[in-house]
């Protein structure tokens, strides 16, 4: 499909790089330019383009990334920057990946396994990290906690009703329309695989074969159904399979006002009741593979051969896991930041998010903590598709849109085609409330036991963003997260069309009324604007 493609500029940051004593670096951004006249991308990816589109840059490669690759061929090169510390709030991350394991902190100052609180923080073993959760992953959403604590005087307790009864009818319906569907697919899929005797069969195989068996002339058409759609039976068995675990999760866990998945056997309303958890940040299930998945796309170990990059060279991962399957709590949440402060984060990512908020003070308050403590905090706009100026979605770092940081960056996502779409259609977005956008749909990066995937999400946004403020703190330390954060908006490229929004072809509005900047994130003008602070 060819987009109405219309022009883009780069900032014209000229600047002199100081990387290293004594020595200077003259280096010029791309100059202003009608991007009209430079070939856009109308064909599909290939492989190695899909599996890292958000390092590419508009201009080389003619794919909206964030010049990570440009930035390190033409700026870094082989400069040494230091070491930063970035703190992952998520949830558990295989600190055992090929990809991540030479990436991560260690706490020096605790003994391994001892049972003792070595530096006395408050945290026993706290060696890469720290626990949050316990041994539980399945949660509630937050409005259901509300609902299942029968406090009517709540404010919100009978939007919490109504939501509650809505979603459950929605979701029930889907599962039904779901099985439907994955019965047809599971069927078609075993009488073709029955028929091959091999279930790797091609549709141009399956599109020659001549039957007058009623099951097999189903099959065909089934599988021709889905290959209409892009995919073929065999993928789409496993990704109907997959979304009807992730229903079932739903109305089990999530919906369930009967479910409690709280282990740690502290008062989750008392601020004050600490030093629960424990040190395993590792996930409890592979299945549990988001925090992983983030990590990697800050800082996957660079060029050695393995699947994936990170944006970020010289960083050190710090795994919290606070972040349930369910809405987290805001006092892990709260205490995930502090705790990321105090043993010295120079980045915090929250790939996380929801709408109802008992102690939003809390954490609000834990993000002013990271503000006042020079670090800077990365935050997921959320996959809703709402106006966050409107919806309400948390954390946030205002009260009435006064601001109480001057470090906290609300991501939204893009996807790999410039043009009309170039707005992921789950995105949220908002004037006041999303600072700036960057990539986030189809991003490959590291999940559990060695392995890799895309996934798609202003989760995946966020954290390439974090890479982008961890780059920019490694090479330019002097510089304040606040500088950090003026860096990362202003050295953007601005998109000055008009975008679908929501993913519905009817709501278009100007890319710059989308967030604060109208921007969105590149590494190489990043690193170029640094210079100039």
């Amino acid at each position: 499909m060819k987009f109405n493609y219309k022009s883009i500029a780069y900032l014209g940051f000229v600047g002199t790089l100081f990387l290293g004593c004594g020595s200077t670096s003259e280096i010029l951004s791309t100059p202003i330019e009608n991007i009209d006249s430079t070939p856009l991308k109308v064909t599909e990816l290939t492989e190695a383009e899909a599996n890292n589109w958000g390092h590419l840059d508009l201009v080389k490669d003619t794919i909206p990334g964030m010049s990570v690759d440009k930035a390190y061929t033409e700026i870094i090169k082989d400069k040494k920057g230091d070491k930063v510390i970035v703190a992952v709030i998520d949830s558990g991350i295989d600190i055992d990946h090929e990809d991540l394991r030479n990436v991560l902190w260690t706490n020096e100052d605790e003994i391994p396994n001892n049972g003792i609180d070595d530096d006395k923080n408050g945290y026993v073993d706290d060696v890469h990290g720290w626990n949050f959760l316990g041994d539980a992953y399945d949660e509630q959403l937050e409005y259901v906690r509300l609902i299942a604590s029968g406090d009517t005087s709540d404010p919100r307790y009978n939007e919490a009703v109504a939501l509650h009864e809505e979603e459950q009818q929605q979701y029930q319906s889907t599962k039904i329309r779901y099985e439907q569907i994955a019965l047809a697919v599971n069927g078609a899929h075993e009488a073709l695989t029955k028929h091959f005797g091999k279930s790797d069969y091609t549709i141009e195989e399956v599109n020659a074969i001549e039957t007058e068996d009623e099951t097999l002339s189903q099959a065909i058409q089934v599988a021709n159904g889905m290959q209409a759609n892009g995919i073929s039976l065999a993928e789409a068995k496993k990704e109907i399979n997959n979304a009807l675990e992730s229903i079932n999760e739903r109305l089990n866990y999530h919906f369930n006002i009967d479910f409690s998945g709280r282990t740690t056997g502290d008062d989750i309303n008392d601020l004050t009741d600490t030093g629960y958890g424990n040190g395993n940040v590792k996930p409890v299930k592979k299945s549990e593979s988001h925090g992983t998945h983030v990590a990697g796309i800050i800082a996957a170990e660079r060029n050695n051969g393995l699947g994936a990059n990170g944006v970020a060279n010289h960083v050190e991962i710090m795994s919290i896991r606070a972040v349930p399957n369910g809405d987290e709590y805001d006092k892990d949440i709260a205490l995930a930041i502090r705790y990321a402060v105090d043993n010295g984060a120079k980045v915090i990512n929250g790939s996380f998010g929801k709408s109802f908020s008992p102690h939003a003070d809390w954490v609000r308050d834990a993000i002013k903590y990271a503000s006042d403590n020079d670090v800077v905090f990365v935050h997921a706009a959320g996959n809703s598709s709402e106006d966050v100026d409107v919806e309400p979605n948390f954390p946030d770092d205002n009260v009435d849109f006064v601001e109480i940081s001057e470090t906290y960056i609300r991501v939204g996502s893009i996807t790999s085609k410039y043009g009309s779409n170039i707005v992921s259609g789950f995105s949220n977005y908002g004037k006041n409330n999303v600072d700036v956008f960057a990539p986030g749909s189809a991003i490959y990066s590291t999940t559990p036991e060695n392995e890799y995937q895309p996934n798609s999400g202003t989760s995946m946004a966020s954290p390439a963003v974090a890479g982008v403020a961890a780059l920019v703190r490694s090479y330019f330390p002097k510089l304040s997260a606040a500088q950090v954060k003026q860096v990362v908006l202003e050295s953007g490229l601005p998109i000055t069309t008009r975008v679908v929004v929501g993913g519905e072809a009817s709501n278009v509005l100007p890319f710059s009324d989308l967030s604060k900047t109208g921007k969105i994130v590149n590494a190489y003008n990043a690193l170029i604007m640094a210079s100039k602070l």
